[in-house]
């Protein structure tokens, strides 16, 4: 189990016995900040962790759902607009209005890992946003997987969603021309 920092100590009772239990093997230090009952813990399960309040998405999140086989370098965190700089390597940070950052948020669970992440229409809507972001072959990839899977989705999520960005009829003319 990973622990914040206020978590290990409610456990432990305070920071000398948070200490003392870390120099016993009985907890472990992930990094600053996070705690663990497990030795090795999944860089993803600390990413979380660390960032609760924010939602992965991007290329690490087609990777999640199986829509490419590319294991991207970087972790995509979207937060809300006017969130802090997280200052890690391993994130990239996407800025997200304020307004379309609740928008299919779900809570996945991935090798045992509780995730924040966007559904796979939020992601569709993100990908046609962003396509020229992308990889051209990349960017194929994830499309024709989509097309494969299309039935699976409710469209009229995909729709919900869409008219509410930015540049919605580019959208719209997208997801009609290059999905359906």
């Amino acid at each position: 189990m990973i622990l914040s920092y206020a978590e290990a100590i409610k456990k432990c009772g305070n920071s000398y016995q948070l200490s003392q239990a870390i120099k016993n093997g009985l907890l472990y230090k992930q990094e600053d900040g996070i705690y663990s009952t497990r030795k090795y813990e999944s860089e993803l399960s600390i990413i979380m962790k660390k960032y609760p309040k924010a939602v992965l998405t991007g290329e690490y999140a087609f990777y999640i759902y199986g829509l490419t086989n590319v294991i991207p370098e970087k972790y995509e965190l979207a937060t809300p607009s006017k969130s802090a700089r997280l200052n890690d390597v391993r994130i990239r940070q996407i800025y997200i209005r304020d307004e379309v950052f609740n928008l299919g948020i779900i809570e996945k669970d991935v090798d045992g890992v509780d995730i924040r992440i966007y559904d796979k229409e939020r992601l569709l809507i993100e990908l046609l946003r962003n396509k020229n972001k992308l990889p051209y072959d990349l960017y194929k990839e994830i499309l024709l997987n989509y097309r494969m899977i299309i039935y699976e989705l409710e469209l009229w999520r995909i729709q919900e969603y869409a008219v509410l960005f930015p540049k919605s009829k580019m959208i719209s003319k997208a997801l009609d021309e290059e999905v359906l």
